[in-house]
């Protein structure tokens, strides 16, 4: 059951983390050069090291660099977001 819970929890972060880019992108009309910085930095580290937080909690893409493509989007939120996906998944760990 916790392990449910923690997919649901990394799923429900990175769609947050994506919903928040297209209402600054598209929405708004006026995205930020440091978010835009950030979100290509972001995508560009995670896949060029095979990072995959998802595979983490064993949710597995059939599309390659899929998980590190989303990974991506939650580094580019920055430390305090991966700090509080961190401490969350502990604790139902």
């Amino acid at each position: 059951m916790n392990k449910e819970i923690s997919k649901m929890l990394m799923v429900c972060m990175i769609l947050e983390g994506i919903i928040t880019y297209i209402n600054n992108f598209f929405v708004s009309g006026e995205p930020h050069y440091q978010m835009v910085l950030s979100l290509i930095f972001g995508i560009f580290i995670a896949v060029a090291y095979k990072i995959d937080l998802l595979k983490l909690v064993n949710i597995e893409s059939e599309i390659p660099y899929v998980g590190s493509f989303l990974t991506g989007i939650i580094f580019s939120r920055g430390s305090n977001y991966i700090y509080d996906l961190m401490s969350r998944l502990v604790q139902i760990n």
